[in-house]
């Protein structure tokens, strides 16, 4: 009589991997697009939140100057004395701050979104225009 020798093997098979890999795909597909809305949520708050700050100390300068600082001035106006300004009583911000995407805030005077002068970014990408974290930030569409 011929005895078989059958050896147990341990392990998964292909399509217990299959199955586990298609469900850890399927929980990524329903969680992923709720972590980047929280993400660019907070990117839009934060600039929204700069945005104030800059345009509330840009009101203390001119309280003191009478004037908002000229364009070729910008912004550093506000965190050291520009040349020919007597008045200066700063420093109104300890330093200009930059937006959510490492790039400086960008200062027009005199304004052209309908506003004295403008305070904004153009987003992740830098250029004007863009959809999501592209999109242009001012203090005319924060809220």
């Amino acid at each position: 009589m011929k005895t078989c020798n059958k050896r147990k093997q341990a392990g998964f098979t292909l399509i217990e991997m299959m199955v586990v890999v298609a469900v850890i795909g399927l929980l990524i597909a329903m969680v992923g697009p709720r972590v980047f809305n929280q993400v660019e949520k907070a990117e839009r708050t934060r600039v929204a939140q700069d945005i104030r700050v800059v345009e509330n100390a840009l009101k203390f300068y001119r309280l003191d100057n009478f004037r908002y600082p000229s364009q070729a001035q910008g912004l550093e106006a506000l965190a050291s004395p520009p040349d020919g300004s007597d008045n200066w009583n700063g420093p109104y911000l300890d330093a200009v701050p930059s937006d959510p995407f490492g790039n400086p805030y960008l200062y027009a005077n005199p304004g052209t979104k309908g506003k004295d002068i403008d305070v904004f970014t153009y987003g992740a990408d830098g250029v004007s225009g863009g959809e999501g974290s592209n999109k242009d930030w001012g203090n005319w569409n924060v809220q």
